[in-house]
């Protein structure tokens, strides 16, 4: 209205709306979402509030905001975040995508050492997915295969003809490698020439 009146409009195209405190609350806060200058932790909070004090259901609201209801669904995750990691979120030292990934983090101490890597080493949301992927399936270090005696006296064997360290790798299947170490070109020609 005051837009029109400043641009000297003396009628403009308008609906009437009768509305009760309801209503007008409702309205209030979807049109209040459909501002640009939003952050995520806002645009969740104010859906929280319209299914709080307007009694919608997340289907009714990504109707009435126009949304699909699994973008509603994932900002509201994202008020389960610790209040520091939502704060981060607000004044953009983390994006939206990073607490997407925290919020897989039940823990709140690891959820705030990882939010303080992620700032530290200024991490992508890729990369945080990995590091609470890590955090989650701590890689169990491989157990080593024996290896069996006739193959440690071949590998002395061949390291004593050729003159040169030979590495036998072989896992438990019976799958493995030789590996022969040269120190330059020359040396390389040589224990090929022996092998002849």
């Amino acid at each position: 209205f005051r837009a029109s009146q400043l641009n000297g409009l003396e009628r403009i195209p308008a609906f009437i709306r009768l509305a009760d405190d309801r209503e007008m609350l409702e309205m209030a806060l979807v049109e209040n979402i459909q501002r640009e200058d939003l952050d995520a932790i806002e645009i969740a909070l104010t859906y929280q509030r319209l299914i709080d004090e307007v009694d919608l259901t997340q289907e009714e609201m990504s109707q009435r905001v126009g949304k699909d209801r699994s973008t509603v669904t994932n900002y509201l995750r994202l008020l389960k975040l610790d209040p520091i990691v939502q704060t981060g979120i607000r004044d953009g030292m983390i994006s939206m995508g990073h607490g997407r990934a925290l919020i897989s983090v039940d823990d709140i101490d690891k959820q705030l050492e990882i939010y303080e890597q992620i700032i530290r080493k200024s991490l992508s949301v890729r990369q945080t997915e990995q590091l609470i992927k890590s955090h989650k399936n701590p890689s169990k270090p491989k157990e080593k295969a024996v290896l069996p005696n006739e193959f440690k006296k071949s590998q002395k064997e061949w390291t004593d003809r050729l003159d040169t360290k030979v590495e036998i790798v072989r896992s438990n299947n019976g799958k493995g490698k030789v590996i022969l170490n040269f120190n330059s070109d020359a040396d390389f020609q040589r224990i090929k020439d022996l092998l002849k």
